[in-house]
Order: C-alpha cells, then structure tokens, then sequence
C-alpha cells in the first residue's frame, strides 16, 4: 500500500461508515410520528426517494460505478464483446422452431432464423478460443468474455468461454419481454442495468475486441455506435469483427454511404468481414501482436 493511499485509509477511519450509521438507526426505537415519517430515512435507505426522477443522474452514477468497481475487483482487464440476435437458435433447436410456426408467414420466418443458427456455433466457438488463450496483463485477465447476458446468440458466447473452463460476463438489461440472463453467465459477473446508455457504456468501457453478428435493432444500434465513437476519434480503433456478409449486405448498404458522401470510403475499414472464430481470433492476435 502507498503512502497516499495509508493516509486516506486513515483519514476515513475517523468517520462511521455508511453501515454503522445503518444499524444505529436500527436499533433507534421508530415509534413516534417523526421517527415513522419517509422523511425520516436516511437517504440511502429510502427507495421511493432514489427512484424520485430528481435522482436520475444518482441513478446513472450508481449503474456506472457498480459494475465497474465489481470488474476491476475481479481482475477483468480487458473484455471481447460479443453483440448479437436474441432470436437466432441454437441448432439444437432450429428445427423445432420451424416446426413449432403456427402459419406459412410464421414458418417462412423460422426458417431464416434457423438458417443463421451456424452463427450460434461460430459465437460458442470464438468464445471457446478466446478464454483457452488464458491471456493476463499485470495482474489482470484480459479478453474476458462479455456478452449481453441473454439468450442465442450472447448465450452461445458465455456457453463457449464456460467450455474452457472460464468466467465470462453479461450484461443484463430490465425489459418488458425479456430478458433473464443465461445459464453460462458467471454469477458474481452477471450485471442488470435499467440505463440502455450505461450498459452500452459499460461494454466499450474494457473492449479490446468486438464481434458483431446478426441482429437486429438492438445489435445495430450497439454496432453503429461503436463505429461512431472510433469514425470521431471518441474511441481508439479496436478490431470490429462482423459476422454474417450475406445478411449485413441486404439489410446494410455500407457502399451505398460511402457512395452518397455522408461516410468516407475509409471508414468502411474500420470492420473486417469474418465468417469464422478462427479467422476473428486470428485478426485479434495479429492485431495486438499476441503471437
């Protein structure tokens, strides 16, 4: 321990913490109208109060500070994201989707969405490598698998770094429909966000590497936001792996942009189209020099 950090360690000592204070109002007797009133809580305490739209940025300030603390903690020094389709099946059960379809509308999309579940198996794959390479920098572990913590697709991801016998993390998120994280995800590594903005701040915020596959909303907006953020010069350049050329091509015309003027030509290098886990993981090594 340094000098400085001896003598702040003492300066915080003269004061209670925050769970004395805590356990000192427990043992107050609450029986009068003062000591019953919400007001009287202390303000950590009181949820309706941090829920209160004035305590946004609190709120902000909580989502960044948690998951971050509780990484360095844990000696994650750097991540590998992987940003993908909460549709997408695994193989195992692209069959049964199809047949599960309950109209020629439903069945038309099952089977394209069972078309792509190869991607579940290249993401379980890429995972797998990443976490074999066992890979740590002073101390801290580095290319950490990072996923959104659902299913398909960031499943796939978690599943393979759990195949080598690695932590991996996720990123949940509160939403009406879904999502619970999946069984792979490392428990003390598994995060749930209400912030969309936080949570997507918190996978760059360690990212040496991305892989983008297929998706839709959600995997587009996390994907042209990383673009942007390195196209400005907010974010140093990392590898962008992107997955899937046939599907990103008819949903994306990425020439098309660089054609009308509104992008550079240039910046259409800022990914590399991969179809494999071992042609990503080869563009990472090669990228960092790790061979």
């Amino acid at each position: 321990m340094t000098e400085d950090k001896k003598a702040r360690e003492l300066t915080r000592g003269k004061f209670y913490h925050a769970e004395a204070a805590a356990k000192f109002a427990d043992e107050q007797p609450q029986t009068t109208p003062q000591t019953q009133d919400p007001s009287y809580k202390l303000a950590f305490r009181d949820t309706d109060f941090l829920l209160r739209p004035e305590l946004r940025p609190v709120r902000f300030q909580l989502e960044l500070l948690k998951t971050e603390m509780l990484l360095d903690e844990a000696a994650i020094g750097s991540t590998l994201v992987v940003y993908g389709s909460a549709r997408i099946p695994s193989p195992e059960a692209a069959a049964a989707a199809v047949a599960a379809a309950t109209s020629p509308e439903r069945r038309a999309v099952a089977e394209r969405l069972a078309a792509k579940a190869k991607y579940y198996d290249v993401a379980r794959e890429l995972g797998r490598l990443a976490s074999e390479a066992a890979i740590v920098e002073k101390d801290m572990r580095q290319f950490v698998i990072c996923s959104g913590g659902g299913p398909s697709i960031m499943e796939a991801a978690n599943r393979g770094a759990v195949d080598a016998g690695a932590e991996t993390i996720g990123l949940n998120i509160v939403l009406p429909h879904e999502q619970a994280p999946n069984a792979y995800v490392t428990p003390h590594l598994s995060f749930q966000f209400h912030y969309f903005a936080l949570r997507k701040m918190h996978f760059l915020l360690r990212a040496r590497a991305v892989a983008v596959f297929p998706g839709g909303f959600g995997t587009l907006d996390e994907f042209m936001e990383l673009l942007t953020l390195i196209q400005t010069g907010k974010m140093k350049p990392i590898p962008i792996l992107l997955f899937g050329k046939e599907f990103w091509t008819k949903v994306l015309n990425f020439e098309a942009l660089a054609d009308e003027g509104v992008i550079n030509h240039a910046d259409l290098d800022l990914f590399r189209w991969v179809e494999t886990a071992d042609e990503a993981w080869s563009h990472v090594k090669a990228f960092y020099k790790l061979d």
